[in-house]
């Protein structure tokens, strides 16, 4: 797909070169950048609503890591059909479309609510991620197109600082809104209509917290679509919805879907685990409400770690930064794993600064030389983000089975042991171009 922007004429050829290529449309840079801030923020939503659904429907870790199931599993339904709605309407109105199923997801928290079932909750998760997926489809390539190609890991890695924002603004506030309610009474301690009528009761914050969202969402939608002939776009012709799969045929793009894979599930594995460790009487063992504060300093390390990371990338071989920093996820978790209070607190929620880069790097790595074909390349690797419904239940299968959050850590540092291993093989491939 080649695009085009309606920009102003100009008589430097090398200012009309950048302008075709969208290098001086910072206003849809900006545009980006709130998309990122707003899919990341939601994402990060799961790790303060599954500590809140654990004590109302009295769950195991490995059923409450099942949020984390239903909300990344759409992202293995829809990245592909996504990626097929981009070439056929174009990155505006697919953003649009993407925003409104966000919207939809959103208002399922209401019957929800009223049937107090776990799984509703998990029905609208569901829904909420299939419009993440959408947007975020779109987001990837989008900003790695709007500029010169050799900066894309670092204008990418800056762009995802704003999905930081995000995740490090909405957890604080979803904990005071959402975790407050877990009081003295607990769900644990009734049954039948009493129960039921806890649950109801106990929901309607969560209800509160999204209602808001969604009227934010179709307000930002309503704002896309006025801007959806922006992009003056023109779409290649032909290929079935499965037709990106035969990028997979590349090992440097294979193995970076298989990178995100791991990156996410390791990632959304360790966020929310954060209230449950954090609360553990060998760790800190504070209330829910005050480890779920804490999630901002996880995500808010990512914050910092991206926008340190993108003036980083430009003068460090990326793979080398990659490599480096899954490194220091390993040393973290090893430390987190095998010490108790402060430290081991600390350094867990430190793993958030070593994550920083590593999603934008991964992408674009494994999206380099892509062309044209960047948008199926982002569906690919947006359905390779599924790992964060396969990897969060398996880290709490483990820790159900070994009785210890500490072990089940373990997993989440081979995750990062396959990522460093990645980023030293891309920094010795050279690159070639998709056809």
């Amino acid at each position: 797909m080649a695009m085009h922007f309606d920009t102003t004429s100009s008589s430097d050829p090398a200012a009309a070169g950048d302008a075709a290529h969208g290098y001086d449309a910072p206003d849809l840079r900006v545009f980006v950048f709130a998309l990122f801030f707003i899919f990341g923020g939601i994402t990060s939503l799961n790790d303060v609503i599954i500590p809140k659904l654990k004590e109302l429907f009295t769950l195991d870790h490995f059923t409450s890591q099942l949020v984390n199931s239903a909300f990344f599993f759409a992202y293995a339904l829809f990245s592909l059909p996504a990626a097929a709605i981009v070439r056929r309407f174009g990155y505006m109105r697919t953003a649009s479309i993407g925003l409104v199923t966000m919207t939809a997801g959103c208002l399922l928290f209401i019957p929800a609510s009223s049937s107090a079932t776990f799984g509703m909750f998990l029905l609208a998760l569901f829904v909420l991620g299939a419009g993440i997926t959408v947007v975020q489809v779109v987001s990837n390539p989008l900003i790695s197109l709007l500029g010169k190609p050799e900066t894309a890991p670092s204008r990418l890695t800056f762009a995802q600082a704003f999905n930081s924002l995000g995740t490090t603004i909405f957890p604080r506030v979803g904990s005071a809104l959402i975790l407050g309610g877990l009081a003295s009474l607990s769900a644990a301690s009734l049954t039948g209509a009493a129960l039921e009528a806890y649950r109801v009761e106990s929901s309607r914050a969560i209800v509160h917290t999204y209602l808001g969202l969604a009227v934010a969402l179709l307000v930002i939608a309503a704002v896309v679509w006025t801007r959806r002939n922006r992009l003056q776009e023109e779409q290649e012709k032909g290929g079935s919805i499965f037709h990106p799969l035969t990028l997979l045929s590349s090992p440097r793009f294979a193995m970076g879907a298989l990178c995100i894979f791991l990156y996410v599930g390791a990632e959304v594995s360790i966020g929310s685990l954060i209230v449950s460790y954090l609360t553990q009487s060998d760790v800190w063992g504070v209330s829910d409400q005050i480890a779920g504060n804490h999630v901002f300093y996880y995500w808010g390390g990512a914050l910092v770690g991206r926008f340190i990371g993108s003036g980083v990338l430009r003068l460090v071989s990326p793979g080398k930064v990659l490599a480096c920093v899954a490194t220091g996820s390993i040393a973290l978790i090893l430390i987190s794993a095998n010490t108790v209070g402060d430290v081991s607190g600390w350094t867990l929620l430190a793993i958030g600064l070593m994550n920083s880069i590593m999603f934008p790097t991964i992408f674009s790595l494994a999206s380099a030389g892509l062309g044209r074909r960047a948008a199926e390349g982002s569906g690919v690797i947006a359905t390779a983000i599924v790992g964060g419904a396969v990897v969060p239940p398996l880290t709490g299968y483990l820790a159900d089975k070994s009785g210890s959050l500490h072990f089940s850590l373990l997993l989440p540092a081979l995750c990062y042991a396959v990522i460093g291993a990645y980023g030293l093989y891309a920094s010795r491939k050279p690159v070639k171009v998709a056809r």
